[in-house]
């Protein structure tokens, strides 16, 4: 389909910092306006998108034979073109997830050229996004969650504290919560009791079961905050009283594995990793632990049986007499 506008005459300006036609570039400078203005994107990722646009009209120019594209060549290209262009990426080395990105940048650029009346190109839609391989979850093992809880109330100077980050990391644990989901909950909605209601991703409930463990932690900190907690205000609070910031519970989970020994990997939500994996060692089902987690898809949930398997392949490599003959 060709362009509205038509490819502007005379040589290629590179104001932008690669070549293409006036008439690209000129598309291409209120597209970042459009991204500043409107989407409100913010200035990382609009400078992502924009090299990842670059780095494609480059390979658009080779790829032509030294000529740079027009608005009515990027209307023409059909999907082997693109698909040439992901080819390249895989031999320069490029991993599914970076190419699964730029991708999306060149998705989110032909959307806006086809609203704005610029172009249309119904062969980008027809390209599969390159699979990319999530990283299993870190969790941590039995023996060092627990260690981990008993050291982060002896860790602080001040008593109260300790009582406080113990309480926070023990719900983490002990109830599979993101740390946003616990440092959003109000005194009111403390879990004294054995169910705990959440709001999580996409404003949806969930009940959750609360272990003595959990609800004694709780308790234990309530009783030493030396701030009166409004029933609508925070749970958790930091020193001087007002909502408890996750950074504050990241750096101190980064310090203290430090201290113990552990990876880096170990991190407030590595708390509910472990949470999930050690519900399914013991026989949880993959369905219960979704509805335990949130999670929307049973897919994300049944990372943590590849954990598992894995585990298990490594146990095998490492003590089985065969596996260690090779």
């Amino acid at each position: 389909m060709t362009a509205r506008d038509g490819a502007a005459s005379g040589a290629a300006q590179p104001t932008l910092g690669f070549s293409a036609q006036a008439d690209v570039q000129d598309a291409l400078a209120h597209w970042r306006r459009w991204m500043e203005s409107e989407r409100t994107l913010s200035p990382h990722t609009r400078a992502a998108y924009s090299a990842d646009l670059g780095e494609f009209l480059t390979f658009l120019t080779e790829y032509r034979g030294g000529q740079p594209p027009s608005l009515n060549d990027l209307s023409d290209l059909k999907a082997g073109d693109f698909r040439a262009w992901l080819s390249r990426l895989s031999m320069d080395g490029l991993i599914g997830a970076s190419r699964a990105r730029k991708l999306a940048s060149l998705r989110n650029l032909f959307r806006w050229l086809d609203r704005s009346g610029r172009l249309h190109n119904p062969a980008i839609a027809s390209l599969s996004t390159p699979k990319v391989k999530r990283p299993l979850p870190r969790p941590l093992t039995e023996i060092d969650a627990d260690r981990f809880l008993n050291e982060s109330e002896l860790d602080r100077d001040d008593h109260w504290i300790g009582k406080r980050d113990r309480a926070l990391y023990t719900l983490l644990y002990g109830c599979g919560l993101r740390i946003s989901e616990a440092l959003g909950l109000a005194r009111k909605d403390a879990p004294l009791t054995d169910t705990l209601r959440v709001t999580g991703k996409g404003r949806k409930e969930r009940m959750i079961p609360v272990l003595p463990a959990v609800s004694e932690a709780i308790r234990a900190y309530l009783d030493v905050c030396p701030f009166t907690l409004a029933p609508d205000g925070p749970l958790f609070v930091g020193a001087r009283g007002g909502r408890l910031h996750a950074s504050i519970a990241q750096h101190q989970m980064q310090k203290l594995r430090g201290l113990m020994g552990l990876p880096d990997s170990a991190t407030p939500h590595a708390l509910r990793h472990s949470f999930a994996t050690h519900l399914l060692a013991d026989g949880g089902d993959l369905r219960s632990i979704q509805d335990l987690l949130g999670h929307a898809s049973l897919s994300t949930t049944a990372r943590y049986t590849d954990l598992e398997n894995e585990q298990l392949m490594n146990v095998y490599r490492s003590a089985h007499p065969r596996a260690r003959k090779g």
